[in-house]
């Protein structure tokens, strides 16, 4: 088993980052991982050479193949149904329902063709993803009533949540888990009657929150535990009846609570303006996460020995890893599911998963894949497109072990020679363009930008409602006590993109019930504005704002906020 301890490394090698020309180590430890899962193929040991583009570059180059929120309209190129999809009807590859891609009415090998050695490994194999088919949209049964769902599983009555799981009548959500009845929150888990939340676990009728962990009935809250019947305030922990840091007697801030008039859209447009900065003069742990050893990164929890990791749960020896769970010895991994061992530059939509590099989108209880897309219950293949229980494939070519192993040498040995070994695959590649993918979200560029270098932009065509009427969103009223029954037979105009959006019915007897005031910014928007609110996937060198110690967090160093060590955070809150 590997056993490399990521932040204990020496003899360092300095890179160049081949896109961005950015200075980058690569360490003794990286190496060792490398080494440590290079493949071995008739015999003949093929070492993974160092990467040649530095750690955020890698995870970007990754994420422009993982389309989560961008859904179409389309047909099922077999049965002719009317589908919900994240593959536009212009992509080039059928796209089959997905009961229908995993039945037995059609075989992805019959697709197999030999390796043509007078081309490089990617033209192969993109002429291959050009004809097999592939599902519809990314979902794990059992999904109920909730078609505009993307990346998720488990969920009954649910409109567009993405990368969610075991949730329950809840909408416009990113990243939710377990939980019920939430809207608009993001990175949200076992949390029930939240608003406008994130990166929130446990909480119940919690609105406009950030970084809080196990409160109720709250609002305006950020890097709060244990609290109650709070509003305005920043690191409380076990306390109640608080408004702006301050203990008041429960009438006192009742008082307070009705005055804040929290069921005018006015207001809360005054308090979203006020609350960051009262938050920003406040102090700042430099890092969000608990029950950790030896890490460095960011809402890493319940982990061991992690190296520039975000977004972490319950992982051991891991490195410049996003969005996974339960994963050891891995590097390089983006959004890649749980309960997955030795995986190297991989993204997407990965379970129950064993030693395998460079594959995307659904690489599910697999094990021994190189250079694959899509792959349920499969081991052993090599360049695979959309297989199901395949075993010895190249190309979803079937062979015996010996001819795949040999095969398979040659293989590399030719991609060697075309630099494409060690390589993930390149961004011009993806078949989705790059402002429909999170690397958008994360590595966010223009349109004139992405054209620059090559790489494909799609402009936004939103479809025009066919509504009784549109209203611009200043012009909707104020109170939620003010909105007819019909507005669900409006568009709204969003008053800063000016894209038309609809308000659905679940969505407006979630309003009145909690007595929000209607959103008059599109949801896409909403979501572009809190994802805002996290930090950079980035961390920096700084000083501990009290004791001066040495730390890597994701505050730059010039930005203005208090941000203390761990030892030293703990001192002031508690």
């Amino acid at each position: 088993m590997i056993n490399v301890i990521w932040l204990r490394y020496t003899n360092n090698m300095n890179s160049s980052c081949a896109n961005c020309d950015t200075g980058f180590e690569v360490t003794d430890s990286d190496l060792a991982f490398l080494d440590k899962v290079s493949p071995v193929f008739a015999g003949k040991k093929h070492p993974l050479p160092p990467p040649t583009h530095c750690p955020e570059c890698r995870q970007q180059r990754r994420l422009v193949w993982q389309n989560n929120r961008s859904l179409y309209k389309r047909k099922c190129d077999a049965t002719g149904k009317e589908l919900i999809s994240n593959f536009s009807p212009q992509a080039v590859f059928p796209i089959y329902e997905k009961e229908y891609w995993f039945s037995d009415k059609w075989n992805a090998l019959s697709y197999g063709r030999d390796f043509d050695f007078s081309k490089t490994f990617a033209e192969n194999f993109r002429e291959l993803q050009k004809e097999v088919p592939r599902f519809h949209i990314q979902q794990q049964e059992p999904m109920e009533n909730s078609k505009h769902c993307n990346f998720a599983s488990n969920c009954k009555n649910c409109y567009l949540l993405f990368d969610s799981d075991f949730c329950r009548d809840s909408c416009y959500c990113y990243s939710l888990k377990k939980s019920e009845s939430c809207f608009d929150s993001s990175f949200l888990s076992e949390s029930e009657l939240c608003y406008e939340c994130v990166n929130c676990s446990g909480c119940y009728n919690v609105q406009y929150a950030q970084n809080c962990r196990n409160c109720s009935d709250s609002v305006f809250l950020e890097s709060c535990v244990g609290c109650k019947h709070c509003a305005f305030s920043v690191n409380l922990k076990n306390s109640e009846y608080c408004f702006a840091n301050e203990q008041l007697s429960k009438e006192k801030y009742e008082e307070k609570l009705k005055e804040m008039s929290l069921d005018s859209y006015a207001s809360i447009a005054k308090y979203y303006e006020e609350f960051p900065q009262y938050c920003a003069k406040q102090i700042h742990k430099y890092q969000q996460g608990e029950q950790n050893e030896n890490v460095t990164g960011d809402y890493i929890y319940n982990s061991k020995n992690i190296k520039n990791g975000f977004n972490i749960q319950e992982c051991w020896d891991i490195a410049y890893c996003v969005l996974i769970n339960r994963a050891k010895n891995c590097m390089d991994v983006s959004s890649f599911g749980e309960d997955i061992e030795k995986i190297y530059e991989c993204a997407t939509a990965g379970l129950n998963t064993q030693n395998c590099a460079f594959c995307f989108t659904n690489v599910v209880g697999s094990h021994d894949l190189y250079y694959c897309d899509t792959a349920y219950s499969s081991e052993n293949c090599f360049g695979c497109v959309c297989i199901h229980r395949a075993s010895h494939c190249i190309l979803n070519k079937q062979y015996s072990k010996e001819e795949y192993e040999k095969q398979v040498s040659k293989i590399i040995e030719h991609m060697k020679e075309t630099g494409e070994w060690g390589e993930f695959f390149s961004i011009t590649s993806s078949p989705f363009a790059y402002n429909e993918t999170m690397a958008q979200e994360y590595f966010s560029m223009t349109k004139e930008e992405v054209e620059a270098k090559g790489w494909r932009w799609r402009d936004i065509k939103d479809e025009i409602p066919e509504v009784e009427k549109t209203i611009p969103g200043n012009q909707l009223p104020d109170s939620i006590d003010d909105i007819p029954d019909d507005i669900l037979n409006w568009a709204i105009e969003c008053e800063v993109t000016q894209r038309p959006f609809r308000i659905v019915s679940q969505e407006l007897a979630f309003y009145r019930s909690m007595k929000l005031p209607i959103p008059h910014l599109h949801p896409d928007l909403r979501h572009k504005k809190r994802m805002e609110m996290r930090n950079p996937r980035k961390m920096f060198d700084r000083q501990c704002d009290n004791c001066s110690k040495e730390i890597q967090t994701t505050y730059a160093p010039d930005r203005p906020e208090k941000v203390l060590c761990e030892e030293c955070y703990l001192k002031e809150v508690y």
